[in-house]
């Protein structure tokens, strides 16, 4: 028996695997360089890393379910995704 996954599901996961991945090299990379400049650094640069994925993930997802939903669902989920961006910019 073989599951079928979907291209948009797959996408979604491999991206978060990757940032994932990225938080955990960037924490053992602060624990090897033992400061705290560098460490703050590092923090800020995967405050970058993870809103990028999460608007890369909404987006493939957006993408997956295009034809299944509404011209005004659709509008109302990319309203939610503006404010989510918009509170976390600010």
């Amino acid at each position: 028996m073989f599951i079928f996954l979907e291209k948009a599901i797959i996408a979604m996961a491999l991206l978060r695997i990757l940032s994932g991945s990225i938080d955990i090299i960037a924490a053992f990379l602060m624990l090897r360089f033992n400061d705290i400049e560098k460490a703050l650094i590092l923090n800020s640069s995967l405050a970058l890393v993870g809103p990028i994925v999460f608007m890369l993930a909404t987006t493939v997802g957006l993408i997956g379910i295009a034809d299944k939903i509404s011209l005004a669902k659709f509008i109302w989920i990319f309203i939610g995704f503006g404010f989510i961006v918009y509170g976390v910019k600010s």
